[in-house]
């Protein structure tokens, strides 16, 4: 990818650089703790990197946490993994999510909207009062600080307050979403055995209701560690029997009691996608994730009380745990619970006009199938108050970012961002101060040494090498659940480069300061020792009308040869003719490399996908190797099994 001096895109003016809030941080922190005055963005970033202790020393105070005792020091321990984050310092992360019930009582702090499109309204002060009230049940149920609370839940105001309510008792939050199967859930929930169950008994989605009784009564049956389960009627039926009512929970006038937890307490368990094997379950801690999300919520998203903030999410994706966050900043949260296409592709755009969202937040899937169904969201919907659209998911192609800039507004702040489940953040990705170009992230995330390096440790400007991060951050994992050696921590992030976190990812740092992903680089296709990210050879291949969603392996064979197919799936109409297969190796060839033109190009009915979306392509890779299914792949992990016997029938005609 070439990294010489394009116009940017998108370039803030002065005024925005100068109220952003990152540029007021900058100048208080340079008067108070020694940060550069002079110099910018990219100065700070150097400043945060090198001086990890007095930087986030800074954004506690900056934001107002309230430590209810204090710490010894910032950083006790910077070890990695193991580092040791305030040490002696309590606090509660559901207090700071609440702050703004006390000057906004009345004001929105979650605006929910369904498939009907019309946004309802929680106050400050009702959103404060049902965690009070939830808070002091689960107490009285006998819930206590570290025992697991578990939600089945679509993203409802409902989930919000469980989670609220949870981390003010001190207890561990972890949820799925109810499009989950029994088997994906329990893979999930039985590795941390909770006492308390949230659950729906069904929920809407493409205009169709889908009743989950069974689904519910299932997990109860697999958990025997639960001591209560709270039943949500979302479409209107009873409590099955032994099940508490939502209601009798929620309804009392409590003021919440906030435990006070030290920073590294378990706030909440996340899961990695889980292909192979069980999910990796991930714990982040109450301090961590609050210092980082106000860091990257406030400084990086510019977010505060007068922001609206719509992320198209679900409860079983780290995102979600993100956008509830936005309530630290006192920011109205949007809660959309449906189909991201009901009923019609431009639905996401309906929500964010409706909504008034000042930053909406997508996939990048999402913005290149609005792409392809012709939508045209600046002209059909009043998107004044959006003031930045940010993607993540996977690489925003540069097609995205052309669509964005002309289809919504000229004057729109693009964020595609990057980062991961397992800290809950963004390694690269918003800076309200720095222009956008065309296919990049804009810069490293503040406190994040993001460094692209080579096989041996070197580090690389304007080539593509491994997504490290040679330096502790608050929100990585205090330990994963059932590691009791941290050996799976370990080889999960560490076993490459010593004592630096090496994430899986292929970048390139270019030289401007800007960031490039490449996809997987667990998946890379290596050609004769030319490396490619996947990520590229779907930009291209994808933007051809004919192609619905495609699917690339580079396969090492026995002999030594190396086999790469290209599976596509077509767009309604399409034919797989000679025509279309030398448009695809063409725009391969032109765009990318003539070495990276795949061997065979072969029609699928399906791409499959984890549940959170994202392409498959080690386990297939290893479908492909001959491992059998139950092997390669955790199938409660998949979106639709079915697609993968196409791949094993396949392997089976090779061998």
């Amino acid at each position: 990818m070439s990294t010489l001096n394009p116009q940017p895109l998108w370039q803030p003016d002065p005024q925005r650089i100068a109220r952003s809030q990152v540029t007021r941080f900058q100048a208080w922190a340079a008067e108070h703790h020694g940060a550069p005055a002079d110099g910018g963005y990219e100065a700070l970033h150097r400043w945060s990197v090198d001086e990890l202790e007095p930087f986030w020393e800074a954004v506690t105070r900056w934001f107002d946490v309230r430590f209810s005792t204090p710490y010894a020091r910032v950083l006790g321990d910077r070890s990695m993994p193991g580092a040791e984050w305030f040490p002696g310092a309590t606090l509660n992360y559901a207090e700071h999510a609440l702050r703004a019930a006390e000057t906004r009582a009345d004001e929105p702090a979650l605006l929910c909207v369904d498939e009907s499109h019309e946004p309802r309204p929680v106050t400050w002060s009702e959103l404060r009062r049902q965690v009070g009230s939830l808070a002091a049940e689960l107490r009285a149920l006998g819930l206590r600080p570290g025992d697991r609370v578990s939600g089945y839940l679509p993203n409802i105001p409902q989930a919000v307050v469980a989670l609220l309510a949870t981390a003010a008792v001190g207890a561990v939050w972890t949820s799925c979403a109810p499009d989950f199967g029994a088997r994906s859930v329990l893979d999930r929930f039985q590795q941390v055995e909770p006492v308390v169950l949230f659950t729906v008994d069904g929920y809407r989605y493409g205009g169709k209701e889908h009743d989950r009784r069974e689904t519910v009564a299932e997990l109860r049956r697999e958990l025997p560690s639960l001591r209560a389960v709270v039943h949500i009627p979302l479409l209107g039926t009873e409590a099955p029997e032994g099940a508490v009512e939502w209601d009798a929970l929620t309804s009392a006038d409590t003021e919440p009691v906030f435990e006070q937890v030290p920073f590294a307490h378990p706030l909440w368990v996340l899961y990695s996608s889980g292909t192979t094997g069980l999910p990796k379950a991930i714990v982040q801690s109450q301090g961590g994730i609050l210092v980082e999300h106000l860091k990257q919520l406030g400084l990086h998203c510019d977010l505060g009380p007068e922001d609206r903030f719509f992320w198209y999410t679900s409860t079983g994706w780290m995102m979600w745990n993100f956008l509830v966050s936005g309530l630290l900043t006192g920011t109205t949260v949007v809660l959309y619970d449906g189909s991201p296409g009901y009923p019609d592709t431009g639905a996401q755009w309906r929500i964010a006009e409706r909504t008034g969202a000042t930053l909406y937040g997508t996939s990048a899937a999402y913005v290149m199938a609005c792409r392809k169904a012709d939508v045209h969201p600046g002209r059909d919907f009043d998107l004044s108050k959006v003031q930045c659209v940010a993607t993540t998911g996977s690489p925003l192609p540069p097609d995205g970012f052309r669509w964005l800039h002309d289809e919504v507004r000229e004057d729109l702040w693009i964020a595609s961002v990057s980062g991961g489940t397992d800290v809950c953040s963004c390694f690269a990705g918003a800076v309200p101060t720095l222009p956008v170009y065309i296919g990049e992230l804009q810069a490293p995330s503040l406190g994040t040494d993001l460094q692209s390096w080579d096989p041996s440790g070197k580090p690389l400007i304007d080539e593509v090498g491994e997504l490290v991060v040679t330096n502790p951050m608050p929100s990585m994992p205090i330990h994963f659940w059932n590691d009791p050696d941290g050996s799976r921590y370990h080889d999960s992030y560490f076993d490459t480069y010593p004592g630096v976190w090496r994430h899986g990812d292929w970048i390139t740092l270019t030289s401007r300061g800007s960031v490039v992903i490449h996809g997987r680089s667990d998946s890379t296709l290596n050609r004769q020792g030319v490396r490619m990210g996947s990520a590229d050879i779907y930009e291209a291949v994808e933007r051809l009308p004919e192609i619905k969603e495609s699917l690339v392996i580079g396969i090492e064979q026995p002999d030594g040869g190396y086999w790469m197919p290209l599976f596509v799936q077509l767009a309604p109409g399409a034919a797989l003719d000679q025509a279309l297969l030398d448009r695809i190796k063409a725009t391969i060839r032109e765009n990318l490399s003539p070495r990276h033109i795949p061997d065979e190009v072969i029609e699928v009915p399906g791409i499959p996908h984890t549940l959170t979306g994202k392409r498959i392509e080690v386990p297939v890779k290893r479908l492909l190797q001959g491992t059998p299914l139950e092997k390669a792949v955790n199938p409660g992990s998949i979106d639709n099994l079915e697609l993968l016997h196409f791949y094993e029938d396949l392997a089976r005609e090779r061998a």
